[in-house]
């Protein structure tokens, strides 16, 4: 399952401002927001929390996304093996249009659901999902759908 316009790259850090400096000099060209991030996600075994610190890098139109893992029951993040480097690739990403298309023919496609999150009480906020992937491609890849307003504003992070 390969669908979607792919806008990102994830690495997985152990020192977000590290990380950031790496990118200093090499295509940064604003300061990226630092967002903490604490929530729950569905996984195949129940709701797991994840909390940890998140920014996004554009170069060009490819965001890079950074991801400094403090809780992870999940282990989607804590589980990214270290390569000797600052960055660890985790996952890249693919924006979707429509949601609840695109949900129906999760459940018919090869990869397990590694982790997701669809907030049933608000329609309109970000919802994503994660594939195992890593059999195949040796990573995990992203789903994610938002309202045209929030994809302005995180492009203008």
């Amino acid at each position: 399952m390969l669908e979607g316009r792919h806008y990102q790259n994830a690495y997985v850090c152990d020192n977000l401002e590290a990380g950031i400096d790496l990118f200093r000099g090499r295509g940064l060209v604003r300061e990226p927001v630092i967002i903490p991030v604490d929530q729950q996600v569905l996984t195949p075994q129940g709701l797991k929390r994840q909390k940890g610190r998140i920014c996004f890098i554009w170069i060009g139109e490819l965001q890079i996304e950074l991801i400094e893992n403090e809780i992870d029951e999940v282990g989607i993040y804590a589980g990214c093996q270290s390569n000797g480097g600052a960055l660890r690739f985790h996952h890249i990403c693919f924006g979707v249009d429509d949601w609840p298309d695109f949900r129906k023919r999760v459940d018919s496609q090869e990869f397990p659901i590694a982790m997701e999150r669809e907030p049933d009480d608000n329609p309109d906020a970000l919802k994503f999902l994660y594939l195992d992937a890593r059999k195949v491609f040796g990573h995990y890849i992203e789903y994610t759908w938002m309202p045209e307003a929030m994809w302005q504003q995180i492009k203008a992070m």
